[in-house]
């Protein structure tokens, strides 16, 4: 088969929007967990649900679900998160149960500085009932292993934070990282084996998860403006690695947010805009 028969395939799970998970992620963002069944869940968190569980002898070298099942068999070895969309058109609701239904709606092949790169485009919609709660189109990016020595591609700088903007700083350690591996069952290694993430995919250190980030960033907007946003997109830039700490800032552009992750060296990890 064609890498190309795979856009269109669709699969379908079903799963209850417990409270448990939803309360777990607050202890691991180091809040109270107060979270209870009727309670809406925060933007970004349903990555906690649907999870699969493949047996061990069904994952890839980097602990992902080997390729060529749901998704297609890309012949690119590295899995990155590249970036994402969403609509949020109803509240999902923490207690009931839900649908999600994906379909492959494009896959496309590059050629980028760093070698060959194919994308992947997932689109995710979330029902409750009837109700369509929420659409996401996932950017998921494969490319080629790091040759030896190959220097990094030079990072977009990130503004700095004017005094109007808001700007909190996020500090990683192990126990983050692998609290929130676990909530989303996510097996790449690149977040909890730092000898693969170095030897293997040319990191210098741990990943903070992409989703996360993205995470962090929206919940920031909300937090600021009090209300849930109409739309989300995201794009990772560069990675957050080694546990380095950085910022998730904010600037308030009338009724929206623009936001973005800053590293230390002052480079632009994700770029995101929220509007409300």
């Amino acid at each position: 088969m064609r890498i190309s028969d795979w856009i269109g395939r669709t699969q379908t799970t079903t799963d209850m929007i417990a409270p448990q998970p939803a309360r777990f992620m607050q202890a691991t963002l180091d809040r109270n967990p107060t979270i209870e069944a009727g309670d809406s869940l925060p933007p970004l968190w349903h990555w906690l649900y649907f999870l699969e569980a493949l047996p061990a002898h069904q994952l890839g070298r980097d602990a992902h679900p080997k390729k060529g099942d749901f998704l297609p068999p890309v012949d690119l070895p590295r899995r990155m998160w590249a970036g994402g969309r969403f609509a949020f058109e109803h509240p999902v609701i923490i207690g009931q149960e839900a649908t999600k239904r994906s379909t492959i709606t494009k896959i496309e092949s590059k050629k980028g500085r760093s070698g060959a790169l194919c994308f992947v485009t997932v689109q995710h919609e979330i029902f409750q009932g009837d109700t369509l709660c929420l659409r996401e189109e996932h950017d998921i990016v494969y490319r080629e292993d790091p040759a030896p020595g190959a220097p990094q591609p030079a990072p977009k700088p990130a503004p700095d934070p004017a005094p109007k903007d808001i700007s909190e700083l996020v500090t990683p350690n192990e126990a983050l990282l692998f609290r929130y591996s676990a909530l989303t069952f996510n097996g790449h290694r690149i977040h909890y084996d730092v000898d693969y993430a170095r030897q293997v995919e040319g990191y210098d250190g741990l990943v903070f998860h992409g989703p996360l980030t993205a995470t962090l960033l929206v919940g920031l907007a909300v937090g600021h403006l009090g209300q849930a946003p109409k739309t989300y997109e995201f794009r990772a830039l560069a990675p957050l690695t080694n546990l380095v700490p950085f910022t998730v800032n904010g600037r308030q552009n009338g009724p929206d947010m623009e936001l973005w992750a800053r590293r230390q060296d002052g480079a632009m990890a994700m770029q995101a805009r929220a509007e409300f």
